[in-house]
């Protein structure tokens, strides 16, 4: 049964702390799930439920925000429960929780079709719940990156320790939801409601040509590309990079002439299945990257999960190296090894690309790549799902432009084509 965690007065004031539902049908990892939550002062995990029906039940009870919802539950699964959540709420922000199978990754990102804004890929038994530091860190995160998108947007304030733009003052920036549903085959379901985000102060798009960004908006220090021809593609993407690779490959019109790396923050199961619907979605070559394996023009290299991805050169021929080397930035694979490693062989012929993503991995190899003179793009603030590694990258001045997700994947077809956008 559910049980009120929280006292009910407290779900109604603006300002507040972020109002969360936790729905899974374990008891215990209700439990784990609801203290981990707790200890963030930014969150308020105002009741449970061991089910669909509950879920909605409390669903309509409650002033909810965003909902943690498992997928398998007896009487009304996550998957069933879903669509009637957000029939109920369309704003409603719900964050999948499913074990690291590949039948429940399939689920997940198929969940994000259907309106889910995220996932978080729980450990499978309560015991290694309780002990992975890293689930707790990225559920924590990821509730709160979206329950503040979902308040920038209606307007409404943030708990008192965020500031204005929805970061906690003591964490790094996080995620922002995209504003319109994508067009392409992908994770973005065409048929959900979706909020306008308006442009707000450094949200514009910025290009070498602007001497003076527009009234109101924060100037960033942009730099010049390089003037030779892209030899690689590389991407680098976390949270809500799913639904920003969709958007990102939809505006190309035939496949590029160069390989494509693409490093996404996702457990080992997960990046297959991305794969696949890249594949799908685009229509070119797209899978895993393997070690030794010799990329091609207009195929698509995913850097496995638990795997670094780099670009190496053996007995002449450049291959994809996989790696066991430690985390970097909390994360494996991470974009940083992708970028270092690809300034050997391509020096100032790449054109890197940061969409979406938390923290700031892809930073210090974004400086290296840049110090030999590539070009890079960077998603804008307002519509990244947290202005996070892309404004690490932003804000230090290293972007050639700063652009929309509608926009920049053509701006990278265009400058992959030998012009400028």
């Amino acid at each position: 049964m559910n049980s009120v965690v929280s006292n009910p007065s407290s779900v109604t004031g603006k300002g507040g702390p972020y109002r969360v539902m936790v729905v899974d049908d374990s008891a215990i990892i209700r439990g784990f799930l609801c203290r981990y939550l707790s200890e963030d002062p930014n969150i308020d995990v105002v009741t449970t439920a061991n089910n669909g029906s509950v879920a909605l039940r409390q669903l309509d009870q409650y002033d909810i925000e965003a909902v943690v919802l498992d997928i398998e539950m007896p009487e009304m699964d996550g998957m069933t429960a879903l669509p009637k959540m957000i029939e109920m709420k369309p704003d409603l922000q719900i964050v999948m929780a499913s074990t690291l199978t590949r039948k429940n990754a399939e689920i997940s990102l198929r969940a994000l079709q259907m309106g889910a804004v995220d996932y978080v890929p729980k450990p499978e038994t309560a015991r290694s719940v309780n002990a992975n530091i890293d689930f707790r860190r990225e559920l924590v995160e990821k509730v709160k990156a979206w329950a503040s998108r979902r308040r920038k947007k209606l307007g409404t304030a943030q708990p008192e320790n965020v500031t204005d733009s929805g970061r906690s003052i003591s964490a790094q920036p996080m995620f922002a939801k995209p504003d319109r549903p994508s067009t392409a085959s992908g994770f973005v379901s065409a048929s959900r409601p979706q909020a306008r985000v308006a442009s707000v102060a450094g949200r514009a798009a910025y290009r070498p040509d602007m001497a003076v960004p527009p009234s109101g908006e924060q100037a960033y220090t942009l730099r010049k590309g390089s003037m030779r021809s892209p030899k690689v593609l590389l991407i680098g993407s976390s949270t809500g990079g799913p639904q920003a690779l969709m958007k990102f490959f939809a505006a190309f019109k035939k496949a590029p002439s160069v390989p494509i790396f693409i490093t996404q923050h996702m457990p080992a199961t997960f990046t297959a299945i991305l794969a696949d619907h890249l594949r799908q979605a685009t229509g070119w070559p797209a899978q895993e990257g393997k070690d030794g394996m010799e990329p091609k023009p207009g195929e698509i290299y995913i850097a496995p999960g638990g795997k670094h991805m780099e670009i190496a050169s053996r007995e002449g021929r450049v291959v994809i190296r996989l790696t066991d080397d430690p985390p970097e930035n909390f994360c494996r694979p991470a974009v940083d090894p992708l970028f270092r490693s690809a300034v050997k062989i391509y020096g100032d012929r790449i054109l890197a690309v940061i969409l979406t993503g938390m923290g700031h991995d892809g930073l210090k190899g974004a400086r290296e790549i840049t110090k030999e003179g590539a070009t890079l793009l960077a998603q804008d603030e307002a519509t990244s799902v947290v202005w996070g590694m892309p404004g690490a990258v932003a804000t230090a001045g290293l972007c050639t432009e700063i652009l929309p997700i509608t926009e920049i994947g053509a701006a990278t077809e265009r400058r992959l084509q030998g012009g400028m956008a």
